[in-house]
């Protein structure tokens, strides 16, 4: 059984109160003048990735999917914002009957994005689309980091896999999202059960140097852990002397042991006297997993090593020095007018190309790099000559015809019912294709400017 496929609800009663005040005390704001139902557009997007990236990856969107199911306002939610004087009645009635009932639509999870990429579309009414800002955003913005530092891990570790060990270094519940993240980006396992629990993502882990130092000395733990998880488990050869463990690992466990764990030290240096160690006593087939605090860096750095896995934790839960994705989420266009169904209800939307009145783009204008662009978008992926991404087009209006097969939003809520959750490893796969579309660039590591282009094609404009 994949969980992954059964819509579990995020591990929260309730997502309701995962808000900015301010989005309460527009909603009562725009109930007021009645313009609460007027029919909107928001759009999430980055106006640049962080610096030196060369693509994101977009992650959460299965967690944004449960988020906004499970966006309600019970009794005890709303005799909080009641006691705190948060909102009046008028704004609590609407609350109490809250249910999105709008549409969803964005980039599916895995794929890369770029600056100005609609990453996620979403549309109804204003109040109904507006209290999903901050909740929408702080999924999108932590799973998206995790997974673009582990996506450059993943190209700098080849065919070696990754295993994700950083509940330790984060917040529990963020622990689960990062391990979720990490899959997302190209990690093969994580050691984290509420993890595997929640997402069906392989679990691992055997032993630290708190076992070893439990036992009198390091022959009787190997024992221990071998009589208890077999030849083939993991055996930590980093306590005391590094050589002296290796012997005794292969002199308990035999040829058969599965791996040895390095943890300090030069990993290069260590990884080959370990390796050449190793053969020496016939235990050739016997992998090296090597952890302590690697980042794509260091991984780099040990292709030439006889290392066949890598442990990491610090560096990929905390986005490998980018912790945030920077993505905003703006209302891009709207309703001419409040005939479109303003009211005080939460319902009433009927989809983005509904509605007698048309829609009209607005945008933020202001200096410092803070400019949007109006109006609802679209993307797509332009191909070179070879079948490889030389720009991501985003524009207004009818997509070019050359570009029609080309379209990088998915349907994700229709009429506020999910419509595209999806296996966890479908997100995986996609990711592993989409980076592979992208010229080789993109896995430098090497500072540099996202691999391609994004072009604006207003209406009216060819790609």
């Amino acid at each position: 059984m994949n969980v992954a496929d059964l819509g579990l609800p995020v591990d929260v009663p309730s997502t309701a109160l995962f808000t900015d005040q301010y989005e309460l005390t527009m909603l009562r704001a725009a109930l007021k003048a009645g313009t609460a139902g007027r029919r909107s557009v928001f759009e999430v997007f980055t106006r640049r990735l962080p610096d030196g990236r060369r693509y994101g990856v977009v992650a959460g969107t299965g967690r944004v999917l449960d988020a906004v199911e499970n966006f309600r306002f019970d009794a005890d939610l709303l005799r909080f914002l009641r006691e705190k004087d948060i909102v009046d009645e008028e704004t609590l009635d609407w609350l109490a009957r809250y249910r999105f009932s709008g549409d969803i639509w964005g980039y599916p999870e895995g794929e890369v994005y770029f600056p100005g990429s609609p990453i996620m579309r979403v549309e109804g009414t204003f109040g109904e689309c507006v209290l999903l800002e901050t909740v929408i955003l702080s999924i999108l913005n932590h799973d998206s980091a995790i997974a673009a530092a582990a996506s450059r891990m993943a190209s700098a570790a080849g065919d070696r896999p990754l295993i994700e060990m950083g509940a330790r270094r984060t917040h529990e519940l963020a622990a689960v999202a990062a391990a979720r993240s990490a899959y997302v980006g190209g990690f093969a396992t994580t050691s984290d059960l509420a993890a595997g629990f929640r997402y069906n993502i392989p679990t691992v882990g055997t032993s630290a140097h708190a076992f070893t130092l439990l036992h009198d000395n390091e022959r009787d733990a190997f024992r221990a852990q071998v009589d208890a998880l077999g030849r083939d488990t993991t055996l930590l050869v980093d306590t005391y002397d590094v050589g002296e463990a290796v012997r005794t690992a292969v002199e308990i466990a035999g040829p058969e042991l599965g791996a040895v764990r390095i943890d300090s030290g030069d990993l290069l240096l260590v990884a080959h006297r370990v390796r050449q160690q190793l053969d020496e006593l016939g235990a050739t087939e016997t992998k090296i997993v090597v952890t302590s605090d690697l980042d794509e860096y260091a991984i780099a750095s040990l292709a030439a090593a006889p290392v066949d896995a890598y442990g990491v934790g610090t560096q990929l839960v905390t986005g490998s020095g980018h912790p945030t994705a920077s993505m905003v989420y703006k209302l891009v266009a709207r309703a001419e007018s409040g005939d479109s169904g303003d009211s005080t209800g939460s319902a009433g939307f009927t989809g983005s190309a509904g509605g007698e009145v048309p829609l009209v783009p607005v945008a933020k204008k202001s200096s410092g790099g803070k400019t949007s662009i109006g109006g609802r978008k679209w993307a797509a992926r332009r191909l070179d000559a070879h079948g490889y991404a030389e720009a991501e087009v985003v524009g207004t209006g009818p997509v070019p015809a050359d570009l029609a097969d080309r379209q990088l939003l998915v349907e994700l809520v229709k009429g506020g019912e999910v419509v595209a959750r999806e296996p966890l490893d479908a997100a995986r796969d996609r990711h592993a294709a989409a980076r592979a579309n992208l010229p080789l660039s993109a896995t430098q590591l090497s500072r540099g400017e996202p691999v391609i282009p994004t072009e604006y094609a207003h209406e009216g404009s060819g790609s």
